[in-house]
């Protein structure tokens, strides 16, 4: 039965590199760059519909793109430091961001702060526009998460559903080498739950009627909800996979959902308050 589950599962790409003469194209980077396309571009058009000028999107990811990998690849290796210094590793390595390791609570801190500092040289208001990128974000997040399977890493443990994941020996657990077993496609899981909140947050934008920074509020919890199951279906070695029972990661997006849900209530109330404040007339 295991057998023919195997031959029903997803393969893995035998290969994430292609090489136009002396210059790689990796599918990592690739996935990542269509990511940042799909969020400008949707960002553009939800910025502009909301009265804001074109071309603010695209000269504020001058900002929140660099800014984002310099953080997303920072959060890496401090929480995994082991793999780049250290009895036998070569820390130079830890500059090599194509060979995958981008940790998306670093990506997104530091990219926010980079919209924050483009938005006050160019005098924008900062919570409208992180509503605007919002569903943007989080559909480029999905997208991202293919290089993962380009590159055969960050999968679930081992499952007998018939969309397990096959893993190349080179890139499994010593425990599972040569083993008949197929793996949770967490990369996929995430990339679906991603485009589900995409839509989520387009339906609920729609509908309601949000004060500013409630949606980007909206974006953090409905993606920490699902990072929480996600995450502990995955088996990758991280440095802190046992924190009181759960993985760093983990206790991040617990943490993250609760700081998102206590903001989302605090902007609802300011809202409420200033709008039932009396308007003083001026002269």
């Amino acid at each position: 039965m295991l057998s023919q589950l195997v031959a029903l599962a997803i393969p893995s790409p035998d290969q994430g590199v292609w090489h136009l003469g002396p210059v790689p194209l990796r599918a990592y980077a690739l996935c990542i760059i269509l990511g940042v396309v799909v969020a400008v571009w949707m960002g553009e058009r939800r910025w502009v519909a909301r009265g804001g000028q074109p071309g603010d999107v695209q000269d504020l990811a001058l900002w929140a793109v660099p800014f984002g990998l310099v953080g997303g690849r920072l959060y890496h290796v401090v929480t995994d430091h082991q793999l780049y210094f250290g009895d036998g590793n070569d820390p130079i390595t830890a500059l090599y961001v194509w060979r995958g390791g981008l940790g998306i609570w670093g990506a997104i801190a530091l990219g926010a702060l980079g919209v924050v500092i483009g938005a006050r040289l160019k005098g924008i208001k900062v919570l409208p526009f992180l509503d605007a990128l919002a569903p943007g974000v989080l559909l480029a997040q999905g997208i991202g998460r293919w290089g993962n399977w380009f590159n055969q890493e960050l999968y679930g443990r081992p499952t007998d559903l018939p969309w397990g994941l096959e893993i190349d020996d080179a890139h499994r657990p010593y425990d599972y080498v040569g083993a008949d077993v197929v793996f949770h496609p967490t990369f996929l899981y995430e990339s679906l739950w991603a485009l589900a909140g995409c839509l989520l947050l387009l339906w609920l934008d729609r509908r309601r009627r949000f004060a500013p920074g409630q949606l980007v509020a909206l974006y953090v919890m409905v993606y920490t909800a699902g990072r929480v199951w996600i995450e502990n279906l995955r088996i990758d070695s991280v440095q802190y996979d046992d924190l009181l029972g759960l993985r760093l990661n983990s206790w991040t997006s617990i943490l993250l959902f609760a700081v998102a849900l206590v903001c989302f209530w605090l902007l609802r109330r300011r809202a409420a308050q200033e709008g039932s404040r009396p308007r003083v007339r001026r002269r």
